[in-house]
């Protein structure tokens, strides 16, 4: 989906009603998995506890290896449902309260500006942190790359940028602190808690939880690159990011999932506390539970995730108790080739009888991506054509002349500023991690910025190398 990165870590946006999807799932699958460049996909449904799933493509691109119901995915921030989960276990076993400030179980948080967020505002995403916040620590500092508690501390001393409870803003620094607040209240690490408590009670054989090595078995993820999907090159996972995204599950082992979510019965946690996990969690997150994001239209909570290269997306069907989990090893693109959307999105519709609205208009990331695809080009015609009409630039004189002269310099700065930092800034990331999800587009963004300045300083120095001349 062309939308991804304005969604970042926001989980797939659906466009989903209640009605019905003409055509089998095969039709369906047929119709938008080419157009996907989606290497390969699993998908699995659960309903009434009855489990049915089909896979197409393969692994990896050109590999051969075909996908099967129980190749591992990365789910992505699916995973912080498993979280908000395990907290609801420490909750019913009144080791943690909901409405507890969270410096009352962690000791990095005392007197801290983040020491007054809820444990309910972390789950809610209305703890005060922001988007960028959350993804800023998609960057370890650690040498080994697993400081999970490193990162939490950094965000006890940076605090919320917003008052905790005022506004809802998806941050996976909550869940990020969800997983430190469960190691410690547990006595576990977050992936024994994980593994032990959920995973294996619930018979997921094929899952577990990142663990910071590379696993052959996975699907390896791909990256859009000029219209074609690229395979990553660094496949291990991190344990740091896993409270918020680092869950790695089978599409049949998420179909037991969903159907324990669905079933109304006290297993893993109570009925009562899965209630709540799929219920508003307050006046100021309405359409987010804990862990899920909820339609209130038709009737589903859903959560999708992204990771580099990785796109998934599971939905329920509350009234229905049916749900469906779509794994894709490849991240749509801004640019064509690369757009997983309508193959998320038409699944799902088809396995919940719902309606698919179709996807949202793209020419915005396209025209965006376009543009700074002809940027570069056109610095490089315009330089050619400062140095073969360099005696008009040199005959620039007077206020306006100088005026001509500098302005384009003053205009490239600012296309850098924007490229490099504002457009970053909009889709709540560093400028590195959108290479990780996007690396053909930061590529243009670069280009577009060295070149512009480039362009700019060599009319310039063309422009006054008269006086060396005339000198």
């Amino acid at each position: 989906m062309r939308y991804l990165l304005a969604l970042l870590f926001l989980g797939v946006a659906t466009s989903l009603q209640a009605g019905t999807v003409s055509g089998s799932m095969d039709d369906i699958i047929a119709a938008e998995w080419p157009a996907s460049g989606a290497p390969g996909l699993a998908y699995a449904i659960v309903e009434d506890g009855e489990i049915t799933s089909g896979t197409y493509g393969e692994v990896l691109k050109g590999s051969g290896k075909s996908v099967t119901p129980d190749t591992p995915f990365l789910i992505g921030s699916i995973s912080k449902s498993f979280t908000a989960l395990a907290v609801m276990k420490l909750v019913e076993a009144d080791n943690v309260a909901l409405d507890d400030e969270i410096s009352q179980y962690l000791a990095t948080f005392a007197d801290q500006p983040a020491g007054e967020v809820t444990i309910r505002q972390l789950l809610s995403h209305t703890s005060g942190f922001s988007t960028r916040q959350g993804n800023d620590t998609h960057k370890d500092r650690s040498q080994n790359g697993d400081d999970l508690s490193g990162q939490v501390a950094r965000l006890a001393q940076r605090g919320p940028a917003h008052a905790p409870g005022t506004r809802w803003q998806y941050s996976n620094a909550n869940y990020l602190i969800l997983g430190v607040l469960i190691e410690e209240v547990s006595g576990r690490s977050y992936a024994e808690f994980i593994e032990s408590e959920i995973l294996v009670p619930m018979g997921m054989e094929h899952s577990f939880v990142a663990d910071g090595k590379t696993h052959d078995e996975m699907a390896v993820g791909h990256q859009p690159w000029f219209g074609t999907a690229r395979p990553l090159k660094n496949r291990r996972t991190s344990r740091a990011t896993a409270p918020a995204g680092g869950i790695v599950a089978t599409a049949s082992d998420m179909a037991r999932y969903l159907a324990m979510m669905t079933n109304g019965q006290d297993d893993i946690i109570s009925a009562e506390s899965k209630s709540a996990m799929l219920s508003p969690a307050s006046d100021a997150s309405p359409f987010y539970g804990f862990g899920w994001f909820l339609d209130a239209r038709n009737g589903t909570a859903y959560h999708g995730g992204l990771t580099p290269g990785v796109e998934t997306l599971a939905t329920l069907s509350l009234k229905d108790k049916k749900g469906v989990v779509v794994l894709v090893n490849a991240n749509s693109g801004m640019g064509v080739g690369i757009d997983t959307e309508e193959l998320l999105n038409g699944i799902t519709a088809k396995a919940l009888g719902l309606d698919n609205d179709g996807a949202q208009s793209d020419w915005g990331p396209r025209s965006l991506f376009l543009t700074f695809a002809l940027l570069p080009l056109l610095f490089v015609a315009a330089a050619v054509r400062a140095v073969t009409h360099r005696e008009g630039l040199r005959s620039k004189s007077g206020l306006f002349g100088v005026f001509s002269l500098w302005f384009p310099l003053l205009m490239t700065l600012v296309l850098a500023w924007v490229a490099l930092v504002l457009i970053p800034q909009l889709f709540g990331v560093p400028l590195r991690t959108l290479y990780v999800y996007q690396p053909d587009f930061v590529l243009l963004l670069i280009a577009s910025a060295a070149t512009g300045v480039a362009w700019a300083a060599l009319r310039l120095g063309v422009a006054f190398s008269r006086k060396a001349v005339t000198g």
